[in-house]
């Protein structure tokens, strides 16, 4: 049975829960809000499946074909505006819908925090666009899941390296019928700073909270972008480098444990496609860059291939190296550096130090 000595050695997503068929498991969340496995001896039969299913414990072997890399964005400009980078996720999604497939993502739900769910219908695509900076909570989607898979449709299932790995891990088979895309992802901050500053806001903008948008282009364009917070009454605009939760995210102050030593950025990525904002885009292939965002895109399987060549008519598109395109994105195979603060920053949050005095005393320089 899975035995956590170290939280560095759990990222969180959830492949012990869905296949334990006991209902051994549960996901319970520590001082800082970052859930862990919690075994219910009462129920577990010592059959060994969730440390099998563990992508941490069974960490995955790296292919050594280089991928393949590009700089794109969709033509549609309205649907790129509306994406952080360069609206490619929604194509993607869109061509597995169009196949009566099943697409599952993340979204912010009622409370502004962030699941993964399941959609049906191209119009609920846009639930999942844009970027979400806390870690999504997995439920029971690998299960449903693998459900629709053995009913032979088509599954493109988004997220995190390591939930793509969990949900490989979780399946023990390869389907034909599966697609998958994860991100160059940073780190997964905790929920109790985002709960924390959501009442924050709250107390500030004293309006009645319909919508966040983490990626606005509308007013400083992709590279300088701000956080969009729509109210009933008004629409509140915020510059990434000035708002406390960046800055706290940025400062990798508050990531999960797991983040600091994180197992999946590599080069070889279990998913089929990965996506990214191309940052460095001006030094490799500066007239892919109009301020209204561009992906890299880079593709690491068949499987991706297949996906790309059924949307390309949708997209601009220019192949570059690899190896130069992930320089100036090192979240792709380094882990963040974590604060030396960190714990001190924590007690203090406990302690209910607000957090623009936080932001004061552990990150403002």
């Amino acid at each position: 049975m899975i035995e956590l000595k170290n939280k560095k050695d759990c990222c969180g997503c959830y492949a012990c829960k869905n296949v334990c068929s006991r209902n051994a498991i549960s996901m319970v969340e520590d001082e800082k809000e970052f859930k862990y496995p919690k075994i219910n001896y009462n129920y577990c039969i010592n059959c060994g499946l969730c440390e099998k299913v563990c992508p941490i414990i069974n960490e995955s072997k790296e292919d050594t074909d280089i991928p393949l890399a590009y700089a794109a964005f969709n033509i549609d400009e309205q649907t790129r505006m509306n994406s952080s980078s360069g609206g490619l996720f929604s194509l993607i999604a869109e061509y597995i819908l169009n196949n009566n497939g099943i697409v599952f993502g993340a979204i912010f739900d009622e409370n502004f925090l962030v699941k993964h769910i399941k959609v049906e219908k191209i119009p609920e695509i846009s639930k999942m666009m844009g970027s979400k900076y806390i870690q999504s909570n997995i439920g029971e989607t690998y299960k449903e899941a693998r459900k629709y898979l053995n009913e032979g449709k088509l599954v493109l299932y988004t997220g995190t390296p390591c939930q793509i790995e969990g949900l490989k891990k979780y399946l023990m088979r390869d389907y034909d019928n599966l697609y998958t895309q994860d991100l160059i992802c940073h780190g997964v901050p905790s929920k109790k700073v985002w709960k924390k500053y959501l009442d924050y806001r709250k107390n500030i903008d004293n309006d009645i909270l319909e919508n966040i948008s983490f990626r606005n282009k509308e007013n400083r364009g992709w590279n300088e972008y701000e956080l969009l917070f729509k109210y009933k009454n008004s629409n509140k605009y915020i510059n990434h480098i000035e708002d406390i939760y960046m800055k706290i995210f940025l400062s990798d102050i508050a990531l999960r444990d797991s983040c600091y030593d994180c197992k999946f950025k590599k080069k070889h990525r279990v998913s089929d496609i990965t996506l990214a904002d191309f940052w460095g885009i001006n030094s490799i292939l500066p007239e892919m860059n109009d301020e209204k965002g561009t992906s890299l895109l880079i593709i690491n399987s068949l499987k991706g291939k297949d996906i790309l060549n059924n949307i390309k008519d949708k997209i601009k598109l220019e192949q570059v190296n690899f190896e130069e395109a992930i320089k100036q994105n090192p979240s792709m195979i380094k882990s963040p550096k974590e604060n030396e603060k960190r714990e001190s920053f924590f007690i203090d949050l406990e302690n209910n130090v607000e957090l623009p005095e936080l932001v004061e005393k552990y990150i403002v320089k």
